[in-house]
């Protein structure tokens, strides 16, 4: 019964498909008349045996020649660049306010400029005198250092950052201010504050005697230039150098010669890439007497395995806390610091604190907190959010490794820039094509001018076929993070196109930037129809992931890594019979906005509005995807539900052999799978409604309103879970490794997407109104506590939600799109 209403409503699909095109009759081409003797004629010279040979040897030749130019043309297309203007210059007087920051979220505290081959400066640090947990240099984010909360509490993207960082013994508190002149960046200030960590205690306990730390400060190149070591007595007291993106420079040490409790060591290195800077530090580590027969460990002078000339130097310091570290930088294009006190001390403290007034006046005028009843600690969460979001911003360059069907190894594309934001610095501290829309739905309420930069960047990662690389992987350091079987990126492999979310956002909230409109459009428009030819369905108006694997038999339901959902329950025989409602709804969304952006430059945008009409049409898109069976929108293939991972016998134990090893397990399918919709009620089943492609008025609305409100459905007190509760897939396992990811637990995005649609709905006519309203804030209610209370306990915002207790999972910090809980918060959609 279910396969013959399957048929119809493709019949039905078909019809309406036809009715929206309409027939155009079409004539054959007439044949011209011809002289008989005239064609014998020549036809008898080209029978001859000998000519008949040599044309033929002719023709292969040429042929063999032709393919053999074509063969390389198509190898070589996966990393030929998009032949259109860039959208981004690259220089340091493009931005000269955003030229160094905070971009290398994959560090504790770490500086660079957005220039290529960019020195770093970055910090280290560890605790002395604790033989019983060893030596633990911190440096990159990692979840395995075990630290109770590290992230920024105010960063505005362009003038200060300042962030709180709490290890076990102690509290570093690292800022940096920017002081503009000159012509490469101008100058800028970095301060740590270490003082001992605090704990709860009862009247009566003590508190344990303060640590001795040391702080690493250094400097390194990555690529051309030199810097050198300015060494008074046995201190480093600065370091002098020089780029061709920074010109002359100087980094001074603030020392004090009057605290003789603090011991300077330095180090100089060659490193072998910057991604191997704390294996060089670890190579120059020696002990050296301290007071009361103990040895404390510190870096050597010079590096033994190193060069004369180094590219990575080291400022250590040791000390019991609390102390203060401050590190200057002064250009050498800046000539105009004589009259004006250095920006260290009071004057330091001073301009931070201005910066952090104007942050907080921008944060009430954009977001509007003081009208919503928040108190000062909700206010501060909010600030944090936000702040680790463009705090979390990075400039990469680099090469990705790509492959096409056409080329039998990777290989790397042209090296390139990257400004983005990143969705964890300690789990992915690098671009993700799809993640990037949703943090630009904040970063462009915040400043729209940073989210402009970063939108052009990764259009002009375009190649010539109009794909983007779903995952940025470029240089050293960020390789050094990635396991082998993710670096490769296919160029079949699409990723759901949400930067059309943030350009949405600047169509119809920012006075429109016509420049930068016609800047993106070309590129847009070529991103735009490569979706249009390399994800379509077979039957019209319907799209389809590419990139799953059909022929797995260790999944319970192959991954389809390529929509972002990852592991969330699609059909469960991968062909190319499958229509995905999630991407379609997509098309529909960017299809509208590159009718917008066409109209406001003056281009033709017909064919963008009829393909939006098209995708947009109810009747169609409910007989392509909605399931009566179901009640609700639906992918559709070959599918079952009869699948589950079952464990194979071991072989037979062989005498005098060790047992072997248990295998892994595998999938099993009882019975055949038929083409139909795959029943589940979940955030794809959402998509018509989350991006507002259903209309006010349509009765499914109200029953997607309804599966939202549904305890056994949707509905949690933290937020909607990914799939719901009667799915046969709920929280079930894909592989014996991989713990359900996108098949319960909370999601912010998703929930984000599904705010801003409840609100959409609330504000518009229809007889859905009142009951779009009701559910928008019980809901955004939900979920802003949840995720409030879990950062007071844990000191994280997580990267999922558990959907029966609440608690943060996965990666932390993931503060990219789960910070969208600001705009939550604000009601800013």
């Amino acid at each position: 019964m279910a396969q013959k209403k399957t048929f119809a409503s493709e019949k039905r699909a078909r019809k309406i498909h036809e009715e929206s095109l309409g027939k155009s009759p079409i004539k054959k081409p007439q044949r011209s008349p011809r002289n008989k003797d005239k064609d014998t004629a020549e036809l008898s010279f080209f029978r001859s045996p000998k000519v008949m040979f040599q044309l033929s040897v002719f023709v292969v030749a040429v042929a063999f020649a032709l393919y053999s130019v074509y063969d390389v043309h198509r190898q070589s297309r996966v990393v030929t660049p998009l032949a259109a203007p860039l959208v981004i210059e690259q220089n340091a007087t493009s931005h000269p306010d955003r030229f160094w920051g905070s971009y290398r979220p994959q560090t504790y505290f770490g500086l660079k400029t957005k220039s290529p081959n960019s020195p770093v400066v970055g910090l280290m640090w560890f605790t002395q005198f604790t033989p019983q947990q060893g030596l633990s240099i911190r440096h990159w984010c990692d979840q395995g250092d075990g630290l109770a909360k590290y992230g920024w509490l105010a960063h505005d993207g362009i003038n200060f950052g300042v962030q709180e960082i709490v290890d076990k013994d102690i509290v570093l508190t690292t800022s940096f201010v920017k002081r503009p002149g000159g012509s490469n960046g101008g100058d800028w200030t970095a301060k740590i504050v270490a003082s001992p960590r605090h704990y709860d205690s009862t009247p009566g306990d003590t508190q344990p005697k303060p640590a001795t730390i040391s702080l690493l400060f250094y400097i390194a190149l990555d690529g051309k230039g030199w810097i050198r070591p300015v060494i008074n007595g046995n201190t480093l007291t600065s370091v002098e150098g020089h780029t061709d993106s920074l010109g002359h420079f100087e980094m001074n040490f603030l020392t004090n010669s009057r605290n003789h409790e603090v011991l300077y060591n330095y180090y100089l290195s060659y490193a072998e890439g910057l991604h191997m800077l704390k294996e060089a530090v670890m190579r120059g580590l020696k002990t050296f007497p301290y007071k009361k027969g103990k040895h404390y460990i510190a870096v050597d002078g010079h590096d033994p395995h190193g060069s004369t000339e180094p590219n990575f130097i080291v400022h250590q310091v040791t000390i019991p806390v609390p102390y203060v570290m401050e590190v200057t930088f002064e250009s050498g294009s800046n000539f105009d610091r004589d009259d004006i006190e250095p920006l260290v001390g009071e004057t330091y403290d001073k301009a931070l604190r201005n910066h952090r007034v104007e942050f907080d006046n921008k944060f009430q005028t954009v977001f509007h907190f003081k009208s919503k009843g928040y108190d000062d600690e909700q206010e501060a969460f909010a600030k944090a959010a936000l702040s680790n979001m463009i705090g979390g911003i990075g400039y990469f360059y680099g090469s990705s490794l790509v492959q096409s069907l056409y080329n039998q190894q990777p290989i790397p594309n042209g090296a390139a820039p990257l400004y983005t934001a990143v969705p964890s610095r300690s789990f992915f501290p690098r671009g993700f094509l799809w993640d990037e829309g949703f943090h630009n739905l904040l970063i462009s309420q915040w400043d729209a001018s940073i989210t402009k930069d970063i939108i052009g960047h990764w259009l002009d990662l375009l190649n010539v076929e109009g794909w983007i690389p779903r995952e940025q992987i470029l240089g050293a350091e960020s390789r050094s993070k990635v396991p082998s079987e993710f670096v490769v990126q296919h160029n079949t492999n699409a990723n759901p196109p949400t930067l059309f979310l943030p350009i949405r956002y600047l169509l119809d909230h920012e006075q429109k930037d016509y420049d930068f409109l016609r800047r993106i459009y070309p590129r847009l428009q070529a991103w735009y129809n490569w979706f249009n030819t390399t994800q379509l369905g077979k039957m019209p108006g319907t799209y389809r992931w590419r990139g799953r694997n059909a022929t797995t038999n260790r999944e319970l339901n192959p991954k389809t890594l390529t929509s972002g959902l990852d592991d969330y329950p699609r059909a469960s025989h991968p062909s190319d019979d499958e229509r995905h409602v999630d991407l379609r709804c997509w098309m529909a969304l960017a299809s509208g906005v590159m009718a917008d952006i066409a109209e406001a430059i003056g281009e033709s945008s017909e064919s963008f509005r009829m393909t939006q009409s098209y995708l947009s049409d109810n009747r169609l898109l409910d007989a392509l995807h909605w399931s009566d069976e179901n009640n609700a929108y639906s992918d559709y293939g070959l599918h079952t539900d009869n699948v589950k991972l079952v464990r194979p016998k071991s072989p037979p134990l062989q005498p005098g052999m060790p047992p072997p090893p248990r295998p892994d397990l595998v999938r099993s399918i009882k019975g055949e799978p038929s083409h139909n919709f795959v029943n589940a009620v979940g955030y794809v089943s959402l998509f018509p409604f989350l991006l507002q492609i259903i209309e006010p008025s349509s009765l499914k609305l109200d029953i997607i309103l309804s599966h939202l409100r549904d305890e056994e459905l949707l509905w949690t007190k933290f937020g909607l879970r990914s799939l719901a509760k009667t799915a046969p897939q709920y929280m079930k396992k894909n592989t014996e490794h991989d713990h359900p990811y996108w098949r319960g637990p909370i999601w912010i995005n998703m929930n984000f997407l599904a705010i801003r649609a409840l609100n959409y709905y609330a504000t518009v006519d229809g007889p859905y109104k009142e009951k779009s309203g009701e559910i928008y804030t019980e809901l955004k209610n939900n979920i802003v506590q949840n995720i409030y209370e879990e950062y007071k306990r844990t000191g994280y915002i997580w990267e999922n939600y558990d959907d029966v207790s609440g608690r943060g999972h996965g990666s932390h910090p993931f503060t990219g799109w789960s910070a969208l809980v600001c705009l939550l918060m604000a009601d800013s959609y």
